[in-house]
């Protein structure tokens, strides 16, 4: 039977020269030169014929697309609730009402802990909205107040609502175009936000006095177009920060809550290739920064600092030892490291002259602070899980090292640990390293060449992914795949280093090293060509692009969601919302001409070649602000004119969303189930075809 027939794009020729070297797009005219406002309507008949051939093609498969839906829903409590944290004399919660997509946010005085009332509520928020996204909720010192922010479209300007909490009043008119958070002043009579610019740039720090009817205040201003600036207030309460930076550079300053109107005191200056985050102890600031170790060192410093001279060293980073986060208490520093790809929790005495160490039970697993409000508390509250222990919340005794599990992932369809296994094995690349693979597969899948792979890396930003839980994944293992995490360069999986090896001008070591993952995992007779199915998102959606251009005859089919495909056109166009910070990570190639052909030579859009590829999923929205809708529709129509088989390429819109999809929780997991039933049915037709291949 035939099929629905796949659109085909228009092309409209269009040349340009950059450093002496012509760059042909053919299917530039899909870039609405309107944008962020997309308007022109042969662009959006073609993105909804494309979206209208995806329900089309996926329509026979609807059962499938439901039955595991259900099932990854089915993995989820109907209600659910985080674990109460108290602060400022109340204690928060927020909980999921039965089959309800949205949270709803409760308190209660810590004299009354059961006297719990309605702080905020998502579902009346997100009532009339196709997406719905809460940026932060802030309340005042008092417990009398309450900044929220709220996106409706998926663009990620987020608009700030400040409340009288008592009456649900509006006490001052909304803010838009904001970051999201805010910082109460601690009189709770005034706040700080952060304001973007026309281009998605956040770019000044304002301050709103609630007494006043003056216009906000301007506190900071960054003129630097490829810094972005971020707010954050200290452990102690007591400082509210400043950050601005690219992804290799920042400078930080600090307010006092008591006087959050005044002018910004700098900590350090800004100094290329320093990266440093900031705290306060209550005492002094507490300082993490790669100024004398590539790894990370921690130091602290006095408030009235002005020079990183002046900072003490107290805990050591080093080439084995890479220092990723902390946490600032009255009398102890928590302090995660990563040794060997896994994370570590280190707890130090206030003076940093002794410490131990906490114990976890699995070889491979992931571990993260949970939420630690509380600058005198005597526990550490963590986030734990494996690739085959569900997440635990565990709440640390600092005096009596004793964990409590506070709440363990409940999965109401059911889930024995003991039926799956995880590995963690060590793939040699064409370069000598050894790069880490996570896997994990039901204790009853045959192990052989015809064992389907997932395959997922993300391998940019010095992002790391962990070997973390996923019910998710549950519905491809119960199906007999092994599930497998590359931790490719790009990512800071095993350091720094890790990171700087697959960026600028090493960036081809990112996709050497998951073709070599996937190689590697042949090799060991997990599986063989053309039955690994690969997935990446964003930054892991260029992955995807690169490695299905390079080694098309290894993937049995690629998802690549939002995928950061149009790499040169993106990093020659500075008026785009993220090229200017994104230059340190990929190259200038408006004035580097090596830069130029470096991107040039791996960016998927440009290499796609006439030759056969596997069967690809795309996914787009029309409001993301990160990766614009146009790369993912320029590259599925390039592949369509260019490839030499009949493989099936999907592209997916959402338009009236941005960068992360769907917001539900339950709307987000039937994007999930589409990608598997792609999946499944591409396994399908590749088993169909070997059964009539003869012998």
């Amino acid at each position: 039977m035939v099929g629905p027939k796949p659109p085909v794009a228009k092309k409209s020729r269009h040349t340009y020269r950059h450093h002496d070297r012509t760059v042909e797009d053919d299917y530039a005219w899909l870039k609405d030169p309107n944008y962020p406002e997309v308007k022109d309507p042969e662009i959006l008949d073609y993105l909804n014929e494309e979206n209208k051939f995806f329900q089309d093609t996926m329509k026979p498969h609807e059962g499938l697309t439901d039955m595991l839906f259900e099932e990854i829903k089915a993995r989820q409590p109907r209600e659910d609730n985080s674990v109460p944290f108290e602060e400022n004399g109340f204690i928060y919660q927020w909980r999921f009402h039965e089959n309800e997509e949205y949270r709803t946010w409760y308190r209660a005085p810590s004299s009354k802990p059961d006297d719990w009332s309605i702080l905020l509520d998502e579902r009346k928020l997100a009532a009339d909205s196709d997406y719905f996204s809460l940026g932060g909720i802030s309340v005042s010192d008092d417990g009398s107040k309450m900044a929220y922010s709220v996106d409706r479209d998926g663009s990620e300007r987020f608009k700030l609502f400040i409340v009288e909490i008592h009456s649900e009043n509006e006490i001052s008119p909304p803010i838009p175009d904001t970051l999201g958070e805010a910082i109460w002043d601690s009189q709770s009579e005034g706040l700080i936000y952060v304001v973007l610019n026309e281009h998605w740039r956040p770019f000044k720090v304002f301050h709103r006095d609630l007494a006043s009817s003056k216009p906000d205040t301007i506190i900071y201003e960054e003129h630097d177009d490829s810094f972005f600036v971020g707010i954050h207030c200290s452990q102690s309460g007591a400082f509210a920060f400043i950050s601005t930076g690219d992804h290799v550079t920042n400078q930080c300053f600090h307010l006092k809550r008591d006087h959050l109107n005044a002018a910004p005191n700098k900590i350090s200056e800004r100094n290329p290739n320093h990266e440093y985050s900031v705290d306060h102890d209550g005492q002094r600031f507490v300082i993490r920064s790669n100024a004398r170790h590539p790894n990370f060192d921690v130091f602290t410093t006095d408030v009235d600092s002005k020079s990183s001279e002046q900072w003490n060293l107290i805990v050591e980073g080093s080439h084995e030892n890479y220092i990723t986060d902390y946490l600032c208490l009255a009398n102890h520093l928590v302090v995660i490291n990563r040794i060997e790809g896994l994370d570590q929790i280190q707890i130090y005495e206030s003076n940093a002259q002794t410490h131990h160490q906490i114990e976890f039970p699995d070889a491979a697993y992931t571990v993260d602070f949970g939420t630690n409000p509380n600058l005198d508390s005597q526990f550490v509250r963590l986030e734990y899980s494996s690739m085959t222990s569900p997440r635990k919340t565990l709440d640390y005794d600092l005096s009596t090292r004793a964990s409590l599990i506070k709440k363990s992932q409940m999965i109401p369809s059911g889930y024995s640990e003991e039926n799956y296994a995880s590995k963690r094995l060590q793939a040699i690349a064409r370069d000598g390293v050894h790069v880490p693979i996570s896997l994990v597969y039901h204790k009853n899948t045959v192990l052989d060449e015809n064992t389907p792979i997932h395959l997922y890396a993300y391998g940019a930003y010095g992002h790391a992914i962990a070997p973390s839980f996923s019910t998710s994944r549950l519905s491809l293992l119960d199906r007999g795949f092994v599930c497998a995490i590359a931790h490719i360069r790009g990512g800071d999986d095993l350091g720094y280093h890790w990171y700087t090896q697959g960026k600028l001008m090493s960036r081809h070591n990112t996709f050497n090293d998951f073709i070599d993952c996937a190689e590697d995992l042949i090799k060991r007779g997990y599986s063989s060509p053309g039955r690994i199915f690969i997935s990446g998102g964003s930054a892991g959606g260029e992955l995807m692009g690169a490695v299905a251009n390079q080694n098309p005859g290894l993937w049995g089919a690629v998802a690549a969601q939002v995928p950061f495909v149009d790499v040169l056109n993106t990093m020659l166009n500075a008026d785009l919302p993220l090229t200017p910070i994104e230059w340190p990570e990929w190259g200038n190639p408006i004035k580097d001409p090596e830069a130029f052909d470096y991107i040039r030579s791996y960016s998927p859009y440009d290499q796609i070649e006439e030759k056969a590829y596997p069967p690809i999923f795309v996914t787009a929205g029309l409001n993301d602000p990160r990766v614009t809708y146009w790369e993912p529709a320029k590259w599925v129509a390039k592949l369509r004119s260019e490839k030499t088989d009949d493989n099936l390429i999907l592209l997916k819109t959402n338009m009236g969303m941005g960068h992360g999809g769907k917001s539900g929780r339950y709307d987000s997991l039937r994007e999930i189930a589409e990608e598997y039933t792609f999946f499944l049915t591409q396994l399908k037709l590749i088993k169909q075809s070997s059964d009539a291949a003869p012998p």
